[in-house]
């Protein structure tokens, strides 16, 4: 079930329902008919996303919801400019007090809380998936991009910050898996699970490893983080680190993570082939940035 304002190549053959989620309920019939073993919500962005899913869906089938590393306190940090939290933050981590992290910020962002959204699945038996920044191909959100654009623009010099900020990471095909392995799982009804690579990178050596795998000799030239462009200001002073571990799934599911060596490569590799249509190459900030650097540095 999606909008199908997305088809990606490749796929196994398989039946799609193509709806709005507003008008989810409206297709419970065809849901039913279909008889489903088990259902994953991908996209449970608010309380109302989920109840409506919840309310079309048959009842008594294996349920997971895609929820975030975000529900923890110490990502509510972040936005507050402190520290509150020791990592690596497990499932027993203090989650935010504080709803709707996004309101105010960001466009069409006022209801979404992945706490509500797992405030209501989990009553329902469903395994909530905490996840952490996943890269990888057909990336949206394309998170080596603030690298790879430099690339391909031929830049030698990135500006950068301290780079020693710790987030975990985690590759879409070992999330997948992981998934699948959750609804296979009796033992996770009814709990959460975070997803992510035991071994995270700072944002430094994660820099690093893309200019490796894209070819480039790019040098990340050291700035004040003032100077910093605005797609690296990640790589500058942040208080609080979102490092994870993933014990618990390691331990009920036997997961494990890939070579993010290699992960990364395919990533990297994907992302340089498929660049975005609207790929900014303006580079004035950066050159105000360096021209900050030290000298020789």
């Amino acid at each position: 079930m999606h909008r199908g304002t997305l088809e990606p190549e490749g796929l196994p053959a398989a039946k799609h329902l193509h709806t709005d989620r507003s008008q989810l309920r409206d297709h419970r019939a065809e849901l039913a008919a279909f008889q489903p073993d088990a259902a994953i919500d991908c996209r449970a962005l608010s309380r109302a996303d989920a109840q409506a899913a919840l309310d079309a869906l048959p009842g008594g089938i294996r349920l997971a919801v895609i929820s975030s590393i975000d529900v923890y306190r110490a990502f509510g940090a972040l936005h507050e400019q402190r520290e509150t939290d020791p990592v690596p933050i497990d499932e027993d981590s203090p989650v935010r007090l504080e709803r709707y992290p996004y309101r105010g910020r960001l466009p069409d962002m006022d209801d979404y809380d992945k706490l509500d959204v797992e405030d209501e699945y989990l009553p329902a038996g469903a395994t909530a998936l905490r996840l952490p920044m996943v890269y990888g191909e057909h990336d949206y959100q394309r998170r080596e991009e603030f690298i790879l654009r430099r690339v391909r623009g031929g830049r030698r010099r990135i500006p950068f910050g301290a780079g020693m900020w710790l987030a975990c990471r985690g590759y879409v095909r070992d999330i997948a898996r992981g998934a699948r392995l959750a609804l296979e799982s009796p033992a996770t009804r009814g709990i959460a699970l975070n997803l992510c690579e035991d071994r995270t990178f700072s944002m430094r050596m994660w820099a690093h490893m893309i200019v490796e795998a894209a070819g480039s000799e790019a040098e990340l030239v050291r700035v004040d983080d003032a100077a910093l462009p605005e797609d690296l200001k990640p790589t500058g002073t942040m208080p609080q680190h979102i490092a994870a571990s993933a014990h618990r799934a390691r331990t009920l599911l036997g997961w494990t993570t890939s070579d993010p060596v290699e992960t990364l490569r395919t990533t990297v590799r994907w992302h340089l082939d498929n660049p975005p249509s609207d790929a900014n190459m303006d580079f004035t900030a950066d050159d105000r940035a360096l021209e900050t650097a030290p000298h020789g540095v």
